[in-house]
């Protein structure tokens, strides 16, 4: 459910698009392009911050916004930047009126995201499937991706395992010669990241048959995230 109304009250609000940033020129340029479909989805303006790497940072965003704001974590788990960070730079820009929305995952809608990916890229029922995603030291992030690793098996009918790109083992590499080892014949890297950068230029050298590409601008993410905007809207007035 998707409303243009976004109002708290007779008040407008401001919405926030909080994505961890990268100092790849396409990936920075990917999540603009997704905040540009979130905004028309809503017809509203989505403002862009980012955790790392560049800014605009999350607090210098709502230091300038007067109005009510609703912050969207442009993450497919909770971790560090979701439970840490931004509820940080919440606290340092001294806005008092901010609602912060859950991460992006794990859930249903991201199963579907990743199972079209799996289809564009030419996945095939007797692949093997590897969940790869950059990789945390949370522990309830790290349930996480399990979730999501058993939900993408339980749509394609198929094994997944998990990897990391960054944190965590196995590695995407280390999986994908594991899986070379015990037979698999072709071995395809479901790719759980936002947004083009280090992590995917670490799953495309990672020895898999394919990887598919982030889940980047993709309608049913889109719609995702317009949706925690409408939910948190009416959360907060209520």
């Amino acid at each position: 459910m998707c409303s243009s109304d976004l109002r708290i009250g007779a008040r407008a609000v401001t919405l926030v698009l909080v994505a961890h940033g990268t100092r790849k020129q396409q990936g920075v340029a990917m999540v603009g392009e997704l905040a540009e479909r979130v905004s028309a989805a809503l017809r509203r303006p989505v403002q862009v911050s980012f955790v790392d790497v560049l800014g605009p940072t999350p607090s210098e965003v709502l230091a300038l916004t007067p109005e009510p704001a609703i912050v969207v974590p442009a993450f497919l788990s909770r971790g560090y930047h979701v439970t840490s960070d931004i509820p940080a730079h919440v606290a340092a820009s001294g806005h008092p009126g901010v609602t912060v929305t859950e991460a992006l995952g794990p859930g249903p809608q991201l199963i579907r995201v990743l199972a079209d990916r799996l289809v564009e890229a030419g996945w095939r029922r007797d692949d093997s499937v590897i969940l790869a995603a950059a990789g945390t030291s949370d522990p309830g992030a790290q349930r996480d991706l399990h979730t999501m690793a058993t939900g993408l098996s339980a749509i394609t009918s198929s094994r997944v395992d998990l990897a990391f790109a960054a944190t965590g083992t196995p590695r995407v590499h280390e999986a994908v010669e594991s899986l070379r080892r015990h037979g698999a014949r072709r071995v395809v890297v479901a790719s759980y990241l936002l947004s083009d950068g280090l992590f995917q230029d670490r799953l495309r050298v990672s020895g898999a048959d394919v990887v598919t590409q982030p889940l980047g601008t993709h309608p049913g993410l889109v719609r995702l995230i317009a949706n925690r905007f409408t939910r948190a809207k009416y959360s907060a007035a209520a």
